[in-house]
């Protein structure tokens, strides 16, 4: 197998590996997959994908390495990032508990909202970016093709939609959403919190 497929191979490895990774972006995706329609679930998986080709694209451009050596501005968008995962957790945590269908129904986004959303979400953590810088300098070579500065943005884009564009097709079917209604107090909670300790860890990592 020629190294230059082997390479890619391992790096769609690696993102994969990565979206699959619990986090904030597989909560939104579940969230919005219960409480809206599925349109709007794959605008959000659409909007991670986004998110990933950009900091994909940074890091070929070797401005992830801007992140560590100005230490402020790595702090800030980590902080920033970190806040926003605090507010969407502890909105999570003060909704209402009823569990009919019109308050489930009250979490419905629309697909352009969702894929901002989405979009924010994904963004809202830097480290991402040197996570993509670490990757590219173990598996690259220091030279690589033109035609890969292209490429893999657009694999990291393919693969992050795909994982999270099947979590939302799979959530967005009768059965969990109707598990969703009849325990919504306790996945908001959960949720929330999840949500509101990553934001946390963010912030002080």
């Amino acid at each position: 197998m020629p190294d230059s497929i082997l390479a890619l191979l391992s790096v769609a490895g690696a993102i994969l590996l990565g979206a699959m990774s619990p986090g904030p972006s597989f909560v939104m995706i579940a969230q919005t997959a219960v409480t809206s329609s599925r349109l709007s679930a794959l605008a959000a998986a659409a909007g991670m994908g986004v998110g990933c080709m950009i900091f994909s694209t940074i890091a070929l451009a070797g401005l992830h390495s801007l992140l560590v050596l100005v230490p402020w501005l790595y702090a800030a968008l980590k902080t920033a990032g970190g806040v926003y995962l605090l507010w969407l957790g502890f909105r999570m945590l003060t909704r209402s508990g009823k569990t009919d269908i019109h308050t489930a129904a009250s979490g419905v986004m629309r697909p352009g909202n969702a894929f901002i959303k989405g979009l924010v979400i994904q963004l809202s953590n830097p480290n991402t970016a040197i996570v993509f810088g670490s990757i590219f300098a173990a598996i690259l070579s220091k030279h690589i093709s033109p035609y890969l500065y292209l490429l893999l943005p657009v694999m990291a884009f393919c693969i992050d939609a795909a994982w999270y564009g099947t979590v939302a097709w799979l959530l967005s079917s009768e059965k969990p959403r109707k598990a969703y209604i009849s325990y919504r107090n306790w996945f908001d909670k959960a949720g929330g919190l999840m949500m509101s300790y990553l934001g946390i860890k963010l912030i002080l990592r």
